[in-house]
């Protein structure tokens, strides 16, 4: 099993324009087969979030929206929450995490690859 962590993430409810915050966590798989992420929610004051996934397809990259996706439960990841997030596949994969903030009029994207 491959584990990946990212330590700070958080995407917030509010917007400045026409943009819409978000998050991001992108994933390459240059393998001959489909994999399989699996995402655990981890929070300061409140009990994990686990069941979040998506299937990246062989020789595919997926760019998962976390402000679209939802929970096994339907539980949607929520917003204005700082969190962290533990990524596991048995794939190799590649990824990447990057943050669209647009609360502001000076817009930011913060963004790092963790393979």
């Amino acid at each position: 099993m491959k584990t990946w962590y990212i330590p700070d993430a958080y995407y917030p409810s509010s917007k400045n324009g026409e943009y819409v915050s978000h998050e991001a966590i992108c994933f390459l798989n240059v393998g001959k087969e489909d994999a399989e992420a699996a995402m655990t929610l981890y929070f300061e004051d409140r009990d994990k979030l686990e069941g979040f996934s998506v299937t990246v397809p062989a020789e595919r990259t997926v760019h998962c929206r976390m402000d679209k996706i939802r929970n096994r439960d339907g539980v949607p990841v929520p917003t204005d929450t700082p969190y962290a997030v533990k990524v596991e596949s048995e794939a190799e994969l590649t990824v990447q995490y990057t943050r669209v903030d647009t609360t502001q009029a000076e817009l930011a994207i913060a963004t790092t690859i963790i393979s």
